[in-house]
Parts: C-alpha cells; sequence; structure tokens
C-alpha cells in the first residue's frame, strides 16, 4: 500500500512558472502526494495559477502566509502536511517524472536522507560557475563522505530531498528562524547522523532566472554563509584542547577570523601573503605558511578560493597530515 508524500512549496510571485511546476508533480509515476503551497503576499497572478489546480485537483492545498518569508511559508506548509515522508519544492523548478518514486526507494530505513542528482536549465543559457557547481554537486553527492565538504557549500540540494516525517521532527523540521534555511538544515542533517541515500539519476531541474531568489533575495548573501558555517564549526568541530589554525587573510579570511573571535575561539593564522606577514590583523600576528609545519596538531579552516591556491594547498596538506582541512570556500 502506498504511503503519502507531502511536498511543501512555498511561492512568491512565481505566475510565470508555476503551472509548469505543478504540472511536472501531477504528472508524477508515483500518485499518493499531497501538495501545500503556501503563497508568500504574491503580488502578480501566482494565487489565480494556483486556484485553477486546486479546482480540479484535491490533492493540491493553498495557504496564505501569516508571516514573511521563505521560512515561516515552509513553516506553516509543514504544519498543514499529513504525510509520511516529506519533501519539498520550489514553485519555478521541475520534477522529473520518476522524482518522487525514486526518492521513496532510498527511504528504506529512518535515520537517512533520500536524495538525488540536479540540473540547471534556463532560456539564456547556463554560466560556467552554475555548470561547475552542479558537477561539484552531483560527484559530492554520488561520493561516499557527502557531508565532507559542507563547510564549502550546502551539499544537499533544498528542492531535492526526502524524509520520514519522524527524522524531520528529530532535526526541528523548519522551527529555526535561520538563513540560508536550506543550509541550515542541511548542517542539522550532518549534526543528527543522518545517512545520505544517493539516487543516481538526475531528479530535479533548478531553474536559473535574473529573480531567482538565490541571486535576489538578501536573505542568501554571502555573509549569512559564513556566520553559519562558523556557528556550525564551533558547535560540532571545535574542543577546547583542538589546535585552531586560519589560512587566508583576504576578504573572507577577515570575515571569518571576526567570527570566530565573537565566538571566542582562540587561533592561529596563516597567509600566504608577504605583505601580511609579520603583521596583526585584529591583534593577532599573522605567520607564513612555513609556519604550518610547525603547528601541533590543528584543524584548519581554509579561506582560499583560487583554483591554483587549491592545488598548492593541497600539495601542504599532504606534507602536512597532521592537519585536518575545512574548506570554507
Amino acid at each position: 500500500m502506498n504511503e503519502l508524500v507531502s511536498i511543501l512549496m512555498p511561492a512568491k510571485n512565481a505566475a510565470l512558472f508555476i503551472d509548469d511546476c505543478i504540472q511536472s508533480i501531477i504528472n508524477q509515476s508515483y500518485q499518493d502526494w499531497e501538495l501545500i503551497i503556501v503563497n508568500d503576499h504574491s503580488e502578480d497572478q501566482t494565487v489565480e495559477h494556483i486556484a485553477r489546480f486546486v479546482e480540479v485537483d484535491s490533492r493540491i492545498h493553498v495557504y496564505h502566509n501569516n508571516g514573511c518569508g521563505i521560512i515561516a511559508a515552509l513553516r506553516l506548509a509543514y504544519s498543514m502536511s499529513t504525510g509520511v515522508f516529506i519533501t519539498r519544492m520550489d514553485a519555478d523548478d521541475l520534477m522529473a517524472e520518476h522524482k518522487i518514486t525514486a526518492l521513496l526507494s532510498g527511504l528504506s530505513n529512518q535515520g537517512t536522507v533520500s536524495t538525488g542528482l540536479v540540473t540547471y536549465f534556463s532560456d539564456t543559457g547556463i554560466g560556467e560557475g552554475y555548470q561547475k557547481y552542479t558537477a561539484w554537486m552531483n560527484a559530492n553527492l554520488l561520493s561516499e563522505i557527502p557531508f565532507k565538504d559542507i563547510y564549502k557549500e550546502c551539499v544537499i540540494p533544498s528542492p531535492c530531498w526526502m524524509m520520514h516525517r519522524s527524522d524531520f521532527d528529530k532535526l526541528g523540521a523548519f522551527d529555526r528562524d535561520v538563513y540560508p534555511e536550506d543550509y541550515d538544515l542541511c548542517f542539522r542533517m550532518h549534526q543528527h547522523g543522518l545517512e545520505v541515500n544517493t539516487v543516481n539519476a538526475v531528479l530535479h531541474h533548478w531553474r536559473d532566472y535574473p529573480e531567482r531568489s538565490s541571486r535576489s533575495d538578501a536573505n542568501y548573501a554571502d555573509n549569512r554563509f559564513l556566520a553559519l558555517k562558523v556557528a556550525y564549526f564551533v558547535a560540532l568541530e571545535y574542543e577546547e584542547s583542538a589546535r585552531i589554525c586560519l589560512w587566508g587573510s583576504g576578504k573572507k579570511g577577515k570575515a571569518i577570523a571576526k567570527l570566530l573571535q565573537e565566538h571566542g575561539i582562540p587561533f592561529h593564522w596563516i597567509t600566504n601573503n608577504e605583505k601580511k606577514i609579520g603583521h596583526n590583523i585584529y591583534d593577532i600576528k599573522l605567520r607564513e605558511e612555513s609556519a604550518l609545519s610547525k603547528v601541533e596538531p590543528s584543524k584548519v579552516i581554509i579561506a582560499i578560493a583560487g583554483e591554483k591556491d587549491r592545488e598548492y594547498i593541497q600539495t601542504q596538506l599532504f606534507e602536512n597530515q597532521h592537519l585536518i582541512p575545512y574548506w570554507f570556500c
């Protein structure tokens, strides 16, 4: 006997795309689902588009956000859901026809999050950056340790996961008012030890366009990502006996240094920039990269993004295997 899957979907000014999105859900090979849509104060014809589907399909329900923003919308959607399994959808994206069936196949046990591969599409073409990001995301999902690079990027695609309701409740569902909410949820999956089962097939199609939330919403600005990363690093990785080393003195490195200080975490600071070696920033003396070999076994936060720099850092880490790297970019 099939069990109900609850699909939670915020919708804000999605009139251009929501018809195709909902139709991709209706076309699913697995049909025992409910779609809980929460209109987040749309100013276009989003509600009218949804209403046409609600009239003909009793599985589709629409509510209106009594708060503001995606978290409040998701919280309301979850409170109105009744399914055994929980998943999320974005109102401008598309599901592959077998997405729900495939995600369910990875949920034989509780304590598991099921996910699949993703791809971008756009009317104007996909830039090299997004192509590289998709390749990295999918390769990471298929690796043996999907959470290994969690401090680099969110490793679970926000609209392409499914889990048991009981597991979702253990994570705290959408109770936290922390953005980016998908990255925060990903960290909580890791924190609670969920096993990741990845279906080796593209299950979700991300639509890229200029007004997309990740491009236009201030809640997804990079400074929030860094604050979230450092907060979870302190919660999950830091021990009083641990030696922390920060590698990188650029804009991102300085921001991380400031956040570590706000958390009261002492750290060494390493730089490859000869002009900064020996200088004090935030009352911490920057040391040259060669000092890594003299540093006791340490957890190293890496805040250097250049491709050539990363290759060099990999070499240095191989030569200094007493260091445990955490790539923050």
